[in-house]
């Protein structure tokens, strides 16, 4: 590791030991990076330099600001943060806000100054913003003045913090009143390429959030191998999208990716269907990142909105199912591009180009990015075989502090937690999160594939499928599903939906239950909470609507 800059050495300490780390893979030219590199002046100095400063960087329904404006902007914070706020390189500080213009420049500007960036979301509870605060031992926070009331509890539970900033108050102590009268000016830390810049906290699914620690360096080669290489936007594009900054995929998609080319992005706090719509209609946008499921919802609602700007879309977050690619590709005539990232990999690492789409296959290993599917033993199986993913490249897991570290890290591959086959073309097909496999009877039956068979039916607007108990075949397949409007629940259409998958897939992968529900659990990132469904499937709670078990 290079001579850090950092004078905080927390991030670097916490570090696991070099053993546990993945094998790091610098292949192709454009992921070899310089010792020392600051990734804020690469997003956004190095454009204003190259005479680029007037151009459009953050579009928002409030403000808009060049790459001029938003470095001015920047470097008045960092001159905040060293000179009013007893910052010192290293530190850790949490940022806790909608996806907004402040935002991204505090974002930028903690990296430039050369600390470490704690993002969270916006709805989380006091215990919930607590745990990474005392997790990464944060010293200052910034906080929208709108999420105060929960940001005021947290901070009573965490010993370290020392300084809490809010802005949009209007008050005298506000981020706006601190920054009216700071340099313009400032000259960005001498940063190793592999000094912490970020620590992104897991969603806890499976128990306690984990930090993953990123450098300087991920931050560039995520733009440099997946948006390069597969999303292939230009300066010309303008961005869009609804993942939160705090969820990687949102930070990657909608501030880094654009960024790097010199792009424009449209910043909304609220981005459901609706909203993203009026957005792409309003700004023209040309490239938007979201879930499945919203490009699913915003199928129904093209009505009055002119979407025809749109060029690339890009989905992630849970599985594509090919009746959604299929849905959108015959409504719009653009080809979804599915991909798979993790927090601990940054963001995706295996996707398809537009020309290289197989529908249902996530794609291919990233360039710069090997994959694997292995055996338990961590022994690769022949294509065909279903088995665990395994990946390494420019970016993988380093917990913070963390005994999981083990776990992830296999042998130099990061082992993602998912099962999946390859094929003989060496494209990846998904089954499921390695705890979603519902073995029933013998059988393994991956729910996300009963999933995508019974959202081919009109019926069907959103489902979740997971394993229950039962005596006699262990495990039944068990599907909670949302019906379309216009549709009633019942055995009548229970049956037609079981024999519609049975027509789909293997017989044998039916749903022998179908719960009727409202809607689905899903996480601030709209991921499908597969594990709540499964806890409500345990403990065999009495539905809502009506069961039918056949």
């Amino acid at each position: 590791m290079a001579y850090t800059a950092q004078v905080d050495t927390f991030a670097r300490d916490n570090l696991p030991p070099q053993e546990q780390w993945p094998a790091f893979l610098f292949t192709r030219p454009e992921l070899n990076y310089p010792d020392r590199v600051n990734c804020a002046v690469e997003f956004l100095d190095r454009w204003v330099a190259e005479g680029r400063g007037e151009e459009a960087c953050l579009i928002s329904p409030h403000e808009t600001l060049t790459y001029r404006q938003l470095q001015e902007r920047v470097n008045r914070i960092c001159n905040v943060l060293v000179n009013k706020l007893g910052f010192v390189t290293g530190n850790r500080v949490l940022l806790r806000s909608a996806n907004n213009p402040m935002m991204v420049a505090l974002y930028l500007a903690v990296l430039k100054a050369g600390g470490v960036v704690v993002a969270t979301m916006p709805l989380l509870r006091a215990k919930e913003i607590a745990y990474p605060l005392n997790k990464a031992k944060v010293t200052l926070a910034f906080c929208d003045h709108r999420l105060s009331d929960e940001m005021e509890r947290a901070r009573t539970l965490a010993a370290d913090l020392k300084h809490l900033v809010y802005w949009g108050s209007g008050a005298p102590d506000s981020l706006e009143s601190l920054i009216a009268d700071a340099s313009p000016e400032f000259q960005a830390a001498d940063t190793a390429a592999d000094d912490v810049c970020l620590i992104g906290f897991t969603s806890g699914t499976t128990g306690e959030p984990k930090g993953t620690m990123h450098f300087h360096r991920d931050m560039l080669a995520i733009c440099d191998g997946y948006a390069r290489n597969v999303l292939r936007a230009q300066a010309s594009d303008r961005f869009i999208g609804s993942p939160p900054l705090a969820f990687t995929f949102g930070l990657g998609g909608i501030v880094l990716f654009p960024m790097r080319i010199g792009a424009s992005t449209v910043l909304l706090e609220k981005a459901g269907p609706d909203e993203l719509l009026d957005a792409i209609t309003e700004h023209k946008a040309t490239v938007c990142f979201t879930a499945p499921t919203a490009y699913r919802a915003m199928l129904g609602k093209l009505e009055g909105h002119d979407i025809s700007s749109l060029r690339k879309c890009v989905s992630a977050g849970e599985p594509l199912p090919k009746a959604t690619f299929d849905a959108w590709f015959e409504t719009t005539g653009i080809k979804l591009m599915d991909g798979i990232g993790a927090t601990e990999m940054l963001h995706i690492f295996i996707a398809a180009t537009e020309d290289e789409i197989r529908p249902g296959s996530t794609g291919k290993p990233v360039p710069g990015y090997e994959a694997q599917v292995i055996d338990l033993d961590g022994r690769p199986v022949p294509p065909g075989t279903i088995g665990r993913l395994a990946v390494r490249g420019p970016t993988g897991c380093r917990y913070l502090a963390d005994e999981r570290q083990r776990n992830y890290v296999r042998d130099g591959w990061n082992v993602t937690g998912d099962t999946y086959v390859m094929d003989e073309d060496g494209y990846f097909w998904y089954q499921a999160r390695s705890d979603d496999m519902i073995v029933s009877s013998g059988y393994n039956i991956a729910g996300p594939e009963v999933e995508a068979a019974l959202l081919t039916h009109p019926a069907v607007a959103e489902c979740g499928v997971v394993g229950a108990p039962d005596n006699g075949r262990g495990m039944i397949v068990k599907a909670y599903v949302v019906l379309s409007e216009g549709y009633e629940p019942g055995p009548d259409l229970t049956k037609l939906l079981q024999e519609h998958v049975k027509a789909e897939i293997a017989p044998y992968k039916y749903p022998r239950a179908i719960e009727y529900v409202e809607a689905l659990p899903r996480t601030q990132t709209g991921k499908l909470q597969r594990f709540a469904l499964r806890r409500f499937a345990e403990e065999g709670a009495r539905p809502e609507r009506e069961v039918s078990h056949a």
